[in-house]
């Protein structure tokens, strides 16, 4: 069965991209499958609304090829899908990024939690970066409320900046369920990922006559822990990092952020919006978690001016934006040049390898453009 994709395809020549860079991302793509750096990756490029090249590399399992259909962990590139259903909320007029958590989840209250707001979730300051939510919870959101609003805090809200893994989208998720009386997941799909019509290609929980289309994710030997392949975890949707997608569907995505909410024919968000959540809000101040400044938005960080960037690139110019993925991933968009670049792999690879890596395949797709 084919499914239409939003983008239109050119060659990367036609969109002004120098060919000799992207050969030499290639031959490092190719270096570190011999390397056995990870056992499969996709990139995609995209830019002016057109799709410039989409690449399937390695295994998808030991013995399977990965396929243009294969769908990769994103881990935290998830966080962007969850809050782009927040987004779509905020220009419903059903939130507001200074609304309280509490005034959504009234029993968030305890435990001195009463003042945290949206904003502080979104920009990682609320204060309990190292909560959790139990595996139980994944299919019983009624015990995910209760698990997310007796989370304890570890210092006080908006005192200092700390990457909330996973525990803030927990939050944003069980808000969004308090105010559409719907599951997250469901709220993600139809506000988002099908408008788009991205719905091959992103899932937010994988339905299970469609995870066998999903790569097996493994990690270094110190990372394992967060390596998991089962049909619960892949379902569950995990909101901070178990969604799955293409390469291709999140340059599509970042091509609407570029196109200032627009993707062809389809306004998802007004040009407001998408210049407010992908504002500078954080500037030069550390992220205790990253060590160093992350230039958060409410949502995606941007590049900024110091001389150090996580993912997008040293050569990015300062306003260009995305999100990643632990040790494995990075998505971005760059408004100066309506580029958009997905890099997704099925392994965690642990630091400083990580982030060298992605800085110089981020680098050379910075190089190629023209």
């Amino acid at each position: 069965m084919t499914h239409a994709f939003p983008l239109a395809t050119a060659t990367p020549e036609a969109l002004g991209f120098d060919p000799a860079p992207l050969a030499a991302l290639e031959r490092l793509i190719l270096r570190h499958l011999e390397e056995g750096r990870f056992p499969g990756c996709q990139i995609a490029l995209a830019r002016h609304g057109k799709l410039a090249l989409a690449r399937t590399y390695g295994e998808a399992r030991p013995g399977v090829r990965a396929a243009d259909e294969t769908l990769w962990l994103l881990y935290s590139n998830t966080k962007i899908l969850t809050m782009a259903a927040v987004w779509a909320l905020v220009e419903q007029g059903e939130l507001s990024f200074s609304d309280r958590v509490a005034d959504h989840l009234p029993e968030f209250v305890t435990r001195g939690k009463g003042d945290i707001t949206l904003y502080d979730v979104t920009t990682h300051q609320a204060g309990y970066p190292s909560a959790v939510v139990s595996r139980e919870a994944w299919a019983d959101h009624a015990r995910m409320r209760a698990e997310v609003c007796d989370f304890s805090l570890e210092w006080t809200p908006g005192s200092r900046m700390h990457y909330h893994g996973l525990s803030a989208h927990y939050t944003l998720a069980m808000v969004i369920e308090a105010v559409t009386g719907l599951d997250y997941r469901d709220v993600i799909r139809q506000l988002v990922i099908e408008p788009l019509g991205l719905g091959h290609e992103l899932k937010v929980g994988v339905p299970a006559a469609e995870q066998g289309r999903c790569a097996d994710i493994s990690a270094a030997p110190e990372l394992n822990r967060i390596a998991d392949n089962s049909a619960e975890f892949r379902s569950a949707g995990v909101p901070g990092g178990g969604g799955f997608g293409t390469a291709r569907g999140m340059a599509a995505f970042y091509q609407m952020m570029l196109g200032k909410g627009r993707l062809g024919g389809v306004r998802l968000f007004s040009p407001r919006l998408v210049a407010f959540v992908t504002r500078d809000f954080s500037g030069e101040q550390i992220d205790h978690y990253m060590g160093l400044p992350m230039h958060r938005g409410l949502g995606p960080h941007s590049r900024g001016l110091g001389p150090h960037a996580r993912g997008l690139g040293a050569l990015a110019p300062a306003e260009a934006f995305g999100h990643g993925g632990i040790g494995s991933s990075y998505c971005w968009g760059d408004p100066t040049s309506g580029v958009s670049f997905a890099y997704i792999t099925n392994h965690v690879a642990a630091d400083p390898w990580h982030s060298a890596r992605m800085d110089r395949v981020s680098n050379l797709v910075h190089a190629a453009i023209d």
